[in-house]
């Protein structure tokens, strides 16, 4: 099933990298669609900043949220 492009895309962090001040394990992050980044395996996350910066796909596995969840964690991070 294809994801819709409307639909916000969610992943949970498994591995921050090193990054420790901008990712946290076990944590859920928005994607950003990014078709480039995708090519190289690299994920546009909204990070602990507060702002999109590339990080490995391999730092994250993907994760599916009822739309309501979904709509409440793009809220939050507005």
């Amino acid at each position: 099933m294809k994801r819709s492009e409307t639909r916000p895309h969610f992943v949970l962090c498994i591995n921050d990298g090193g990054y420790i001040d901008d990712l946290q394990v076990g944590k859920v992050y928005q994607v950003l669609p990014d078709e480039s980044a995708a090519r190289s395996s690299y994920l546009r996350i909204i990070d602990e900043t507060g702002e999109d910066y590339l990080y490995p796909a391999t730092y994250f596995v993907p994760i599916e949220i009822p739309e309501e969840a979904a709509q409440v964690l793009v809220r939050a991070s507005e």
